[in-house]
């Protein structure tokens, strides 16, 4: 699948961007496992161009999480543009377009999924941005602000009109979050109404969901998100069901644990020990959600304060 000048594994799954929890470090440990595109938390374009430096921080991509892209939100086309400049001082290989985020700050104050419902001014946004940057644009979106605004082919249409190289779907409106099963019809409809790439995002955490995605829909390729949360190794599970027809058994639980640990280890290095066990303990509840006596390790784990005594957790974890 190409993205401009970008060539992607379509057998291969992408890692979407996901606030509080896509940062260096898990991108990075997905890669690891296959993920053939990493996409950065949403950084918002005000804070870009304040030179704000949580959100410059937000921009940083290393060289082992590539290719990738930066994810950018707002609801001002110059502004926007003006981002997006700014974040090739980090050398991205895509700027991406934040229009799906149905979390209120960000729809509330006309970002995110606020923009299927001004699809003039998601054009006027992506046609700036698109013409500020020489790398490829893409752009996220839902299929509807809700059930009685179903617009994703008119935003589709309109994306590419203005400069989209691809579009990612989540197949759900904004008011329905990611509760219920979801759209794959109006996936495949985008599909058939644009020519670039289209991306599919939602309930793919295997190999025959990723399947399930590609053929219902026809889509280019499939981004995953929460199903990674605690199972980075899914990208290695959907690469070989789609190139091999192979299911892999999850990992023994001793590996998993290993996983977690190298993985809280990054965070610390690259956040510091004190932030790194903060951030780490949402993670360390993902990677042991399925385990014998979860609760009660869940409850030691939201307790920790060090990385030491959350390896003592994972040891005893993996005995089980």
């Amino acid at each position: 699948m190409k993205i401009g000048n970008l060539t992607l594994d379509s057998c291969s799954a992408f890692l979407a961007p996901m606030a509080g929890v896509a940062d260096r470090a898990f991108r990075e440990v997905c890669t690891d496992f296959g993920a053939a595109y990493t996409v950065s938390e949403m950084v918002s374009s005000k804070g870009i161009a304040m030179r704000d430096r949580k959100s410059t921080e937000l921009l940083f991509l290393s060289e082992n999480e590539r290719p990738a892209a930066v994810q950018l939100f707002g609801d001002n086309p110059e502004i926007m543009a003006q981002a997006a400049k700014i974040s090739l001082e980090y050398s991205p290989d895509i700027i991406d377009i934040n229009m799906g985020c149905p979390a209120p700050k960000i729809a509330g104050n006309g970002g995110g999924s606020a923009l299927m419902k001004n699809p003039a001014l998601a054009g006027q946004i992506i046609k700036s941005v698109a013409e500020a940057v020489n790398i490829p644009v893409t752009v996220k979106i839902r299929t509807g602000w809700d059930e009685n605004s179903l617009n994703a082919v008119e935003m589709a249409q309109t994306a590419e009109a203005a400069g989209a190289a691809a579009i990612t779907v989540h197949g759900r409106t904004k008011k329905q979050m990611y509760a219920p099963p979801v759209d794959l019809k109006t996936i495949a409809a985008i599909k058939k109404a644009v020519s670039i790439p289209v991306i599919g995002n939602g309930d793919i955490t295997d190999g025959t969901s990723a399947a399930r995605m590609l053929e219902e829909t026809n889509c280019d390729g499939i981004m995953i998100g929460r199903g990674a949360l605690g199972r980075p190794w899914v990208f290695s599970e959907v690469s070989a069901y789609l190139t091999h027809g192979v299911i892999l058994p999850p990992p023994p639980m001793a590996q998993r644990m290993l996983v977690m640990i190298k993985h809280i280890e990054k965070l610390c290095e690259y956040k510091g020990d004190r932030r790194g066990i903060l951030e780490a303990r949402k993670h360390a509840a993902w990677y042991i959600r399925d385990v014998r006596d979860a609760a009660k390790f869940r409850k030691e784990i939201f307790a920790v304060e060090d990385l030491d005594s959350l390896k003592e957790i994972a040891y005893r974890i993996s005995r089980l």
